[in-house]
């Protein structure tokens, strides 16, 4: 727990003061609305948030379609309600179905979305979406409320400066990932979308097509640590239709005559595209876990689940009594990242002591974190076992992690995984490759399961390769159109 430096006063009545002094005037609405938050300290946020996202995730690289989506976006941008915003288009090296967007104009789509989608309408579509959580300044106006509803709680009461640093930088970080908008919010950002891929002269009926294809996915709410695209954009009842409706209004106010879909061009930027879990970031097998790009390999503890997440992998048993965290130190020696783990996380060292592991030099450290609960004031004590392993000049770590009861107990299994880390060598595991999506010419015309059947694909997996087409497996195509096929 942090010590507390010094103590500062806040009133309802500062609280109100706040509220007049932050009422603005929200760019799409016209009217005015509660925020906190100015529009250079949301572009600040912005640019301080977005190296957080890319280290976190990892940033896939295609410049061809990165190049489009950036010149979309820009596109897009000088006819939103806030053309003088710069905006960035990112593509996510992950294989969750999401597009998300932050203060200050970054855009997020990962990959998974990506080789989702069938045609540039619908890319578009999300893209204008996504811009307009940002033209209306949803992510900020909710940041503000909950500020607001802070300053309410904790009026006339004592709070530590960290409140007064919370708010000034509320909810920056990794958080604003996992903002779900409310159902105005949607209806809002559906009809800028709407607008704002209308007006470039996309046919925005796609867009409605595609909230069709995601609800048919089922998606869970998370994947791989990951919000999907439907929990962080929860539906606000029949979408389907009333983008379809607004589609049609915005295409008879616009003088265009055509609006574009695309298929065959976004079908050809995504082919080659990674589809699903890539082995080269880590895998498990058998017990075992890989990662054939860092060359590194490690045994699980035996029946426990495993998560494997861009930044760490974590690992604990069905009861949670435990866990273990492997995750990639900073520091360039053993020392520095056994003191780094110290300060950071406030532990009290009893033993440290230094081993070998797979013959490297490594640093074994037991420790603990002793707090009080702030509701029953009794401590409560974490023990931490922690091994630093000197690998091919990179730090790598082990948490082991229990309570006092239960930590004797677990030593063992956490000395078993921390000592089995080892050089991956097995050419098997180093040369395995992705899946990739690979889009292939209908050789003569059939259902889709007949051309399906042609280029090979087992049967097991035709339902999902139907969804990843928006087709049924029994839909006709016609010979030279263009599908989604997944290998290697």
């Amino acid at each position: 727990m942090k010590k507390i430096k010094s103590f500062i006063t806040l009133s309802l009545a500062t609280a109100a003061v706040a509220l007049i002094w932050s009422c603005a005037v929200n760019p799409v609405t016209g009217k005015k609305q509660l925020m906190f938050i100015t529009e250079e300290q949301e572009v600040a946020m912005g640019l301080q948030y977005d190296p957080q996202v890319i280290s976190t995730f990892g940033e896939y690289r295609n410049d061809n379609l990165l190049r489009f989506l950036q010149t979309k976006g820009d596109e897009m941008g000088t006819i939103s309600h806030r053309p003088g915003i710069q905006y960035h288009v990112k593509i996510l090296d992950s294989p969750v179905v999401n597009a998300f967007a932050v203060p200050g104009g970054y855009i997020y789509l990962t990959r998974g979305i990506l080789a989702q989608l069938n045609n540039e309408a619908e890319l578009i579509g999300v893209l204008g979406h996504e811009m307009g959580h940002i033209t209306a300044r949803h992510s900020v106006s909710q940041m503000s409320k909950q500020q607001f509803g802070s300053l309410l709680l904790i009026g006339g009461m004592i709070v530590s400066e960290e409140f007064a640093q919370y708010a000034e930088y509320a909810m920056q970080g990794m958080q604003l990932l996992f903002l779900s908008f409310s159902r105005d919010n949607e209806r809002e950002a559906d009809r800028l979308g709407v607008e704002y891929s209308s007006k470039i002269g996309y046919d925005a009926h796609k867009m409605a097509d595609f909230f069709k294809v995601l609800q048919k996915m089922n998606m869970e709410a998370t994947q791989g640590g990951i919000p999907t695209f439907l929990s962080t954009h929860p539906d606000p009842g029949d979408r389907y239709n009333s983008v379809n409706q607004q589609a049609t209004e915005w295409q008879q106010k616009l003088t265009t005559t055509t609006f574009r879909v695309n298929a065959d061009s976004y079908l050809q930027m995504i082919d080659g595209i990674v589809y699903g879990e890539d082995p080269r970031q880590g895998f498990a097998d058998g017990g075992v876990f890989y990662h054939p790009e860092l060359r590194f390999k490690f045994v699980m503890p035996a029946g426990w689940a495993m998560e494997n997440l861009p930044t760490q992998v974590n690992m604990a048993p069905s009861d949670g009594k435990a866990m273990v965290i492997f995750t990639l130190a900073a520091q360039k020696t053993l020392e520095e990242a056994a003191q780094n783990a110290v300060d950071q996380l406030g532990l009290t060292v009893s033993e440290t002591k230094k081993i070998t592991v797979s013959n490297m030099p490594a640093l074994l450290m037991a420790s603990k974190i002793v707090s009080q609960d702030q509701t029953s004031g009794q401590q409560q004590t974490v023990m931490l076992l922690s091994c630093f392993i000197n690998y091919n000049s990179q730090i790598y770590l082990f948490h082991g992690v229990s309570t006092d009861a239960d930590f004797s107990s677990y030593v063992p299994v956490f000395e078993s995984t921390m000592k089995s880390f080892s050089v991956l060598t097995d050419p098997a595991r180093l040369n395995i490759k992705p899946q990739m999506v690979h889009v292939k010419k209908v050789q003569r015309a059939g259902t889709l399961a007949d051309a399906f059947a042609y280029f090979g694909v087992k049967k097991e997996k035709m339902n999902e390769l139907a969804l990843l087409n928006n087709l049924e497996l029994t839909d006709k195509v016609q010979t030279g159109k263009l599908i989604k096929i997944v290998g290697e």
